[in-house]
């Protein structure tokens, strides 16, 4: 059974502020939660509607009913299991490779989904202007499938941080390079912008490689794409070389 103080510290978590001061965040479903099981994250307690999980001490595990499993859930409609996680401490920066950088990304979809991209194209570091939605988001947790925990995520004064990089710095326009004609190297900076704005104008002023994704469409009436897709097709272009 989940008590009644249990039930209103992890719905106080879909709220950074209460994140934030609990040091807390959770995920739902079997294969995020065995991700980071599997992973640094420090389990502080796993609820589930069936007896699994075996490899958990039952000190840190209750068996609740679905009636329960609905009051703690963030989803419309519930898994079968919600695992309460310890927030790790941001860990260094890796300046080295790839970097993708985010510039205000509001949605947890698109923030969680472009994590995930990161993983897949070998990406180690991500990294959040202040104004980017929260990594620990139960919607971006949720949307990562468990690539949360193999990339790096840092939020930083984002502009401070390109000014200074030796890194070269690439951004993505409407009037840039055909990026399918670039030659692109190993290492760098690839800013995505908002979603309704693009790139700052602060941010679009230290940047000195314009990419742009042409459009193959015989009207050419599509404004622009969504940033999880176009963080796709760059990351692909700059893996292909």
């Amino acid at each position: 059974m989940v008590s009644k103080n249990q039930i209103k510290l992890i719905t106080s978590l879909q709220q950074k502020k209460y994140r934030i001061a609990n040091k807390l965040f959770f995920t739902e479903g079997v294969k995020g939660i065995n991700e980071l099981l599997e992973s640094n994250f420090e389990l502080e307690h796993l609820y589930t509607t069936l007896n699994d999980f075996e490899e958990v001490p039952s000190a840190r595990k209750t068996i609740i009913q679905e009636n329960d499993l609905k009051k703690i859930s963030a989803l419309a409609t519930p898994n079968t299991c919600l695992a309460v996680f310890k927030m790790p401490a941001e860990k260094p920066i890796i300046e080295t490779g790839l970097i993708v950088a985010l510039d205000a990304i509001r949605d947890p979809g698109n923030l969680g989904t472009i994590l995930r991209l990161c993983d897949w194209f070998g990406v180690k570091q991500l990294l959040c202007s202040k104004e980017t939605v929260d990594i620990y988001n139960p919607k971006v947790v949720q949307a990562t499938m468990g690539s949360i925990a193999r990339v790096n995520v840092n939020y930083i004064e984002l502009a401070a941080f390109v000014a200074e990089t030796k890194l070269p710095v690439f951004g993505t326009f409407m009037d840039g390079e055909n990026i399918y004609k670039s030659v692109l190297p190993k290492e760098g900076i690839v800013i995505m912008g908002n979603e309704a704005n693009g790139v700052s104008a602060v941010l679009e002023k230290l940047i000195k490689n314009r990419l742009t994704i042409p459009r193959f469409g015989d009207l050419q009436k599509t404004e622009s794409l969504n940033v999880a897709t176009a963080t796709a097709i760059v990351l692909s272009e700059f893996c292909r070389g």
